[in-house]
């Protein structure tokens, strides 16, 4: 059990009582696989991080089936999140710098649909509980589970609370706690339903919590480490090192061990050798550069990425159902919070020394 930060306790926090259905999907092979995804990007494997526990895709998925289930006892909700991240690749966003998609980060969800539709032993259990893989195949039907940033959903508040405890510790197992037991469903200025404050002073901690969190992530270290990884993993690919598809079936440390192997063999082969300093780089690297321009003999990167921050809403009434307002345009301190973080800029070049042979 690490100190820090405890799965088991974390998930009876964000619901004392699982429900007794969830169980029989947790062994579905397609759910399976994302146990040896890790949540946070490929940053567990290398010494530029420090992350104390590996919090997985798996887990991370049954945290926002249990927050749905929290707030609404709705079954097709709840298993549409904890379906909803079955398309993720080893080293989950680390595919979407690949991709040219960072700013966005979306670029591997299309094939969720598909995956589940093609899973007979999902549809199933589904049919047992009289649903069709049509009522869960789409999580962003249902706003409580998912909306844009910077409103406030299940899946957002699920991955925030261990990214932030994590990562820098800006979130500990009784802020979270404190803040999730304040949370409930409020309507937003847009007539839907969505997860907010009862209480001002805890939406403002709860926002600086998360901008704390989120300026991890718009750092040059984490710019560096998952558009590096992401060279390597493509580098991989075209030597035939890996597959496109061993990024789905694999785990990371599967992948990671395969990469140590052929990183420490003598290979004379140019690609290789690239292979090589690359992986090696990502492997022992425990610090960065900052400069205005790329250095020699370095990786360096020059990117924007997406920011990910949360406005949550206020209740302004202790009805069962409130309207809310974010908490910007009632605290000024939140406001400058959440401005601090939009306008937050790193040095232009984020390099590493590149290992040699």
């Amino acid at each position: 059990m690490n100190p820090v930060f405890d799965k088991s306790s974390y998930h009876e926090i964000l619901c004392r009582q699982a429900p007794a259905f969830l169980e029989k999907y947790l062994s579905v092979d397609i759910f399976q696989r994302l146990a040896g995804v890790g949540l946070l990007c490929g940053t567990d494997w290398t010494p530029l991080y420090k992350n104390p526990v590996f919090y997985s895709r798996l887990e991370h998925s049954i945290g926002v089936a249990l927050i749905l289930w929290n707030f609404t006892h709705d079954k097709k909700q709840t298993i549409a999140g904890l379906l909803h991240d079955v398309s993720t690749p080893a080293f989950s966003h680390v595919s979407d710098f690949r991709n040219g998609d960072a700013l966005k980060q979306e670029s591997t969800e299309s094939e969720n649909k598909n995956i589940i539709h093609q899973s007979l032993e999902l549809k199933a259990l589904l049919e047992e509980d009289g649903l069709s893989c049509f009522d869960v195949d789409d999580y962003h039907r249902f706003p409580i589970a998912d909306n844009e940033i910077p409103m406030l959903s299940a899946d957002r508040l699920e991955y925030m609370f261990p990214s932030g405890c994590i990562l820098n510790g800006s979130f500990s197992m009784q802020d979270i706690a404190r803040l999730y037991g304040d949370i409930s469903i409020c309507y937003n200025e847009l007539g839907q339903e969505e997860l907010g404050f009862k209480t001002q002073s805890l939406a403002v901690e709860y926002c600086r919590r998360v901008c704390c969190t989120s300026h991890v992530l718009q750092k040059n270290e984490n710019k560096l480490t998952l558009q590096l990884l992401a060279e390597i993993l493509s580098l991989g690919i075209s030597l035939g090192i890996i597959s496109e598809q061993d990024l789905f079936v694999f785990s990371e440390k599967q992948l990671i061990e395969k990469f140590d192997f052929i990183a420490e063999g003598k290979n004379s082969d140019s690609g290789f050798k690239k292979f090589s300093c690359l992986y090696r780089t990502f492997r022992t690297m425990k610090k960065i550069d900052r400069s205005t321009e790329p250095e020699k003999g370095c990786f360096c990167i020059s990117l924007d990425v997406k920011q990910r921050y949360i406005n949550p809403l206020v209740a302004l009434d202790s009805s069962a159902h409130p309207k809310g307002k974010r908490i910007t345009e009632i605290s000024k301190e939140a406001a400058e919070i959440v401005d601090n973080f939009l306008n937050f800029q790193d040095s232009p070049f984020g390099c590493v020394k590149i290992v040699e042979n």
